[in-house]
């Protein structure tokens, strides 16, 4: 029998904004870190940019028919913050803001519920410029922005996100330098980790200043799932020290008002903190109407140094700089096993046990899967079609490691699959496929894989069949 999800459960996908949208110098937009970085040459492969992407700019009511045409309920979309505040500052561009409208009544008019993230690591220049994430000045230039949105979107969005993945714009965009703005220093890193945090708090009170009462506000985390290379003591050390840097750093005063204490310890080489002032763990610990998982693959570490000169497996490209501020003792390895085009291990275990250590840290808290998904080498076949099993297979077993949580306890209320389209994906270029819609980038022209027919089925039903189609 197939296993079915609960009534009103989200079938949906995500997307964000400088992955799809392109028009990067339409309507008063300026450059994002994200279009100084890669214009920077060497920081992405091929040199490639977002400044076409898959131009959902000008093909918005196309995609926004497609989503309908799949049957999903929910659609997740990221805003350009610098093209509705050019400068990060000050009152918004109404051409900017007005895209966003329009994409929203498209969505409301296919039936498709819209789901808002703010930040989805396209920081305007001007305050990178400034000093970006690492400088308190940025928190408060957020807050702006989301009361601007709010205002803007709030009687028609009910779903909002603050922050996108903020360890990746923390770690990898000023640790290890393989995203934007590409800076690395690893005290930088911890202190716009603590910024993004505040940020996340300073934002959440300012959309519901003004926003309807009725409206939810969320943060999407992509919490690791840290798994010890042997039992041993110095291993499972090993394994608290990189869940604090992993996790512990964002959901321990967003969810519990407090960074843990032994994070704290294991970086007093580096910081004294002296950058959190007083209240800012209770500006950051906001009640939550919802938390957001983003999931992928589970991570591998041991005590042991890596051996001098090899890389650093942790999933997250390849630099000299390591994202780990104070844990260049701690290992990272490949997990055995079948692996997708990133090179990530597939084991959908690990999103089980995501959803349960949340089900059990914040009880009563609703948990939406805000991005799970796989890239895979994807090409049409000679009549024009995507073929594409093994995406199906690993959706398969992720929407079954969810339903398994749901019927554990958890109270899982949607799935949001990455991507809806391929697109620009970061310093990857375009080398890489995550989308259930193949995109020719030369025509622009969409093409559902058989990924995308499996999962429309999916949310016309509301079931998963036992086993996947082939």
């Amino acid at each position: 029998m197939p296993e079915s999800f609960p009534p009103g459960f989200l079938w949906g996908a995500a997307t964000s904004a400088y992955q799809i949208e392109g028009a990067v110098r339409e309507d008063g937009r300026t450059p994002s870190i994200w279009d100084t970085f890669s214009h920077t040459p060497g920081k992405t492969a091929g040199g490639e940019t977002g400044d076409v992407a898959v131009d959902h700019y000008h093909r918005y009511r196309d995609d926004v028919a497609l989503m309908a045409e799949l049957g999903l309920s929910a659609y997740r979309f990221s805003v350009s913050w610098s093209r509705v505040q050019p400068t990060g500052r000050g009152p918004a561009i109404q051409r900017g803001l007005d895209f966003y409208r329009r994409l929203v009544d498209e969505l409301l008019d296919k039936g498709i519920k819209p789901a808002v993230t703010l930040y989805h690591w396209d920081l305007p220049q001007e305050l990178e410029d400034a000093g970006g994430w690492p400088e308190r000045e940025t928190a408060y230039r957020f807050a702006e922005y989301a009361h601007i949105m709010g205002e803007a979107l709030g009687d028609r969005v009910e779903q909002w996100i603050t922050l996108n993945e903020p360890w990746c714009s923390a770690f990898l965009g000023y640790g290890s330098g393989v995203h934007a703005p590409g800076r690395t220093d690893s005290l930088s890193t911890l202190r716009a980790a603590h910024h993004l945090n505040l940020a996340h708090g300073l934002g959440t009170k300012a959309l519901r200043a003004a926003m309807p009462a009725r409206n939810t506000v969320a943060v999407s985390l992509n919490s690791s799932v840290i798994r010890p290379l042997s039992p041993s003591p110095e291993d499972l050390d090993a394994v608290r020290r990189i869940d604090h840097l992993a996790n512990g750093i964002f959901h321990g005063p967003m969810l519990h008002g407090a960074y843990p204490a032994t994070l704290i310890s294991d970086t007093v080489r580096l910081t004294d903190w002296s950058y959190v002032q007083d209240g800012d763990l209770a500006t950051i610990h906001q009640p939550l109407d919802a938390l957001g998982l983003n999931y992928y693959t589970p991570t591998l570490v041991s005590a042991a140094p890596a051996t001098p000169g090899t890389r650093r497996a942790d999933g997250h490209g390849a630099s000299e700089h390591s994202p780990w501020p104070c844990a260049d003792d701690v290992a990272f390895h490949q997990l055995p096993g079948e692996r997708t085009e990133m090179g990530w291990t597939v084991d959908a275990s690990g999103l089980h046990d995501l959803i349960m250590r949340y089900t059990r840290e914040s009880p009563g808290l609703p948990i939406y899967i805000t991005e799970n998904g796989a890239a895979y080498d994807d090409k049409p076949g000679a009549d024009g079609t995507v073929h594409d099993p093994d995406r199906i297979r690993y959706l398969q077993a992720h929407l079954d490691a969810t339903h398994r949580a749901i019927r554990d306890g958890a109270d899982v209320r949607g799935y949001y699959l990455w991507s809806l389209l391929d697109n620009f994906e970061w310093s990857y270029g375009y080398s890489k496929r995550f989308g259930a819609v193949y995109v020719d980038y030369e025509t622009q022209v969409r093409t559902p894989k058989s990924s995308a027919y499996w999962y429309a089925d999916r949310a016309r039903t509301g079931e998963l069949p036992q086993t996947p189609a082939a």
